[in-house]
């Protein structure tokens, strides 16, 4: 059992535990005794954060207990949460943290630890913190512990490594797209990699404040940049989340290019291209079964892994696949990236635009999405709702109905106190009626508990 660490490292809200300084203190003293032991050298761990305003209190928390425990501490400042992944690599680094709590709102924030590879902490590694965590180790003496020093580039960095996932001198001239960075760590990163790459850039929420992050904008609320798309005649739009590890796309039409939709473009692409590897697709188990039977139309296979963007990247290393995510928005390219990127995913989106001279509308328009809903039920403290005999024989008579037509599945969230409800069916009537109903049932398990 994790006391700390969810499926995306530790979350919640600001000074609330355990989100606060003093955790943060006492994390970076676990983490650089658990991450320090096997190492024959003074490591070093890199720290890249979003705009939220807490960051500035995690990051000296947090810089504060793993220098005191002898790691020295690279400061990169606001950059994507992929950009941490790429600078730990690039850096030489022993880890790499960042602080994000990604698409959810100002108040909340997080902390997710990169090993040396550019891969998400294994569960072994967290379990160690975890059980640091309970019982503090001894500190260094005086002369043993680290510094903490500033990398003033690693924006630029990034910008090149994204540039590099494409042909030398391949440029997107005459291309306009609009994109919507969330107020978040890709405010200033997003419109100059575009730019960079020669497209005309409308760049949407890149006025990050450290309250405004993901406020009614971003990848959770794309309706603005659908209509600025719309409005500006642009090709596509992009909106990207706080830390920007996911992407929502838009059409010039303004609709919407979900996760699941910019996976089958980029599978086709990638096929087309003799670039996809394991002749499969690794997503979750929210996505839609008409990507599905996209895929399967192609000749490719997908698996689906527990929802996570760590538990995509465990299939995909374990099935051989280079191509994987999530309908959310969450999509990862092994072969450029080792973990979810949303500036990534949008750079090799239009570069299948424009290789294969289609618009977005018409690389999406091969796959024939179930209707599909998700009901998001508060749980108002931690409960096994599912225990319940009344909800358990919703869940099997809806289940009866869904089989062969439809699908369902209802989970707790790894990054907040909800339950989640997926309800998909190709008759839309039917799928609203078993969502609603079922929903109804959790709602007055959970007021009654």
């Amino acid at each position: 059992m994790r006391k700390y660490f969810g499926t995306d490292g530790v979350r919640g809200t600001v000074n609330e535990e355990p989100m606060t300084a003093e955790f943060a203190l006492r994390l970076g003293r676990a983490a650089g005794f658990v991450l320090t032991r096997h190492l024959n050298h003074q490591p070093h761990i890199l720290i890249g954060k979003d705009t939220r305003l807490s960051g500035y209190m995690i990051e000296s928390g947090l810089c504060a207990g793993l220098t005191s425990q002898g790691m020295n501490v690279m400061l990169v400042g606001p950059v994507p949460t992929p950009a941490v992944a790429y600078l730990t690599r690039s850096l030489r680094a022993d880890a790499g943290v960042v602080l994000s709590a990604s698409h959810n709102p100002a108040g909340d924030n997080g902390i997710k630890f990169f090993g040396a590879d550019g891969f998400k902490l294994p569960d072994e590694i967290e379990h160690e913190i975890e059980r640091a965590l309970d019982d503090l180790p001894p500190r260094p003496k005086a002369s043993m512990v680290g510094k903490a020093f500033r990398i003033d580039d690693a924006r630029g960095r990034y910008i090149e490594f994204c540039k590099a996932s494409l042909a030398r001198g391949f440029r997107m001239d005459g291309m306009k797209v609009v994109v919507d960075c969330a107020n978040g760590a890709a405010y200033d990163v997003a419109p100059r990699l575009f730019h960079e790459l020669g497209c005309e850039v409308v760049a949407m929420n890149d006025k990050p404040d450290g309250r405004n992050i993901n406020l009614a904008c971003g990848s959770t609320y794309p309706e603005q940049m659908c209509k600025r798309v719309v409005e500006c005649g642009a090709d596509a739009g992009f909106a990207l989340d706080g830390d920007a590890d996911r992407l929502i796309a838009c059409d010039a039409s303004g609709q919407i290019v979900d996760g699941d939709c910019v996976i089958a473009a980029l599978a086709e692409h990638l096929l087309d291209e003799k670039q996809l590897k394991g002749g499969a697709v690794v997503t979750t188990l929210m996505s839609n079964m008409g990507l599905e039977r996209y895929l399967n139309g192609l000749g490719l296979q997908m698996y689906r892994a527990a929802v996570g963007d760590r538990y995509v990247l465990e299939m995909m290393r374990d099935k051989g696949c280079n191509l994987g995510g999530e309908q959310s928005g969450h999509v990862i390219m092994l072969d450029c990236n080792t973990t979810g990127d949303g500036l990534l995913t949008a750079v090799q989106l239009l570069a299948a635009m424009q290789q294969r001279k289609r618009p977005l509308a018409e690389l999406v328009s091969g796959i024939s999405l179930f209707p599909q809903k998700l009901w998001n039920i508060t749980l108002p403290r931690r409960m096994d709702v599912m225990s319940d005999a009344s909800i358990m024989n919703d869940v099997i008579a809806a289940e009866k109905r869904l089989a062969g037509v439809g699908r369902l599945n209802v989970r707790a969230s790894g990054t907040e106190p909800k339950l989640r409800v997926m309800v998909e069916a190709e008759d839309e009537a039917l799928m609203l009626e078993i969502g609603e109903s079922l929903s109804d049932t959790i709602k007055k398990v959970v007021q009654e508990a």
